[in-house]
C-alpha cells in the first residue's frame, strides 16, 4: 500500500512538473526575453561602464557576467510565481488541486518545473561564455550548482507569493518590490568591499543573493569575497527555509 501511495505522488510530482515544461516551451517570447535582457546588460551596460573602470584586475563587463546570471535566475524564478495566479483565474489550479496527491508532491512539481525553466535559460546563456575572456570554463559546473540551489530557493519564493496574492496586479508590485532590492543590494554591478558605505554593507551582507553572486562569480572568475563554503552553506538555508515557507503557504491556499 505504501509503494503505490509512493508511485501515484511521483507520478504526480512528474505530471505537474511536465504540464510547467510545456507550458514554458509554448512561450517563444518569454524564451527570447529571457535571454535578450541579459546580453543587453552585458553589453549594453557593461561594456558602457566597462570602457572606464575594471573591478579586480577584471573587465567589468566580465565583472558583471556571474551578476547578471544570477539576475537571470531571480527574475525567472520569482515571476514563476505568477502562473499561480493566472491558473487561478482559469479555475486549472482548482483542476489540479483535487488530483489525489498531497499538496506537498504539487508544489515539489512546480518548484521543479520553474527550476527547469530557469536552468534551460542559464545553460542558453552559458553558452555565451567564451564572450568573456576571464571566465574559467571548468568552473561552470560549480556555478551551475549554485544558481540550481538559488533557483530552487526563489522559486518557492515565488510560488509562496503567488500562493498569498489573488490578482495578477498584486504579485507584480509585491515581487518588484523585492525583487529590485534583492538585485542591487547583491553586489552584481559592484564589489562587496570596505569601500561602501557602512550601511550599505549591511544591507548587503544581509541579502542571501549576495552569497549566489559571490559563490558563482567566485567558481567562473576566481574573484571573491566570502569561502566558498560561506556562500554554499547561506544559499542552501535560503533554499530550504523557502521551500519550507512556500509549501505550508501553497497547502493552505483556497
Amino acid at each position: 500500500m505504501g509503494e503505490r501511495r509512493l508511485q501515484k505522488e511521483l507520478m504526480g510530482i512528474y505530471a505537474v512538473w511536465w504540464r510547467e515544461f510545456k507550458v514554458f516551451q509554448r512561450e517563444k517570447s518569454r524564451i527570447i526575453s529571457s535571454i535578450v535582457q541579459p546580453l543587453m546588460w552585458l553589453f549594453l551596460f557593461g561594456s558602457g561602464i566597462g570602457a572606464s573602470i575594471s573591478v579586480s584586475d577584471v573587465n567589468y563587463r566580465d565583472y558583471i557576467y556571474p551578476g547578471v546570471l544570477t539576475m537571470s535566475v531571480l527574475f525567472g524564478s520569482v515571476f514563476f510565481g505568477l502562473y499561480i495566479v493566472w491558473d487561478r483565474k482559469l479555475d486549472v489550479l482548482k483542476a489540479v488541486l483535487v488530483a489525489p496527491v498531497s499538496r506537498l508532491s504539487i508544489f515539489l512539481g512546480k518548484v521543479l518545473g520553474g527550476c527547469t525553466d530557469v536552468i534551460l535559460q542559464v545553460l542558453i546563456l552559458f553558452c555565451f561564455s567564451f564572450l568573456f575572456p576571464s571566465v574559467n570554463p571548468w568552473g561552470i559546473p560549480l556555478a551551475l550548482l549554485l544558481l540550481l540551489i538559488t533557483s530552487i530557493a526563489l522559486v518557492s519564493m515565488g510560488l509562496a507569493l503567488g500562493s498569498m496574492l489573488e490578482s495578477l496586479e498584486g504579485f507584480q508590485v509585491i515581487s518588484s518590490f523585492l525583487v529590485f532590492p534583492l538585485f542591487f543590494l547583491s553586489g552584481a554591478l559592484f564589489p562587496v568591499d570596505d569601500k561602501l558605505p557602512v550601511w550599505l554593507q549591511g544591507m548587503v551582507k544581509l541579502n542571501p543573493l549576495t552569497y549566489a553572486v559571490d559563490g558563482v562569480r567566485g567558481a567562473l572568475l576566481n574573484v571573491q569575497i566570502f569561502p566558498f563554503y560561506v556562500n554554499l552553506s547561506v544559499i542552501t538555508i535560503f533554499a530550504i527555509v523557502m521551500f519550507g515557507l512556500g509549501s505550508v503557504l501553497f497547502s493552505r491556499m483556497k
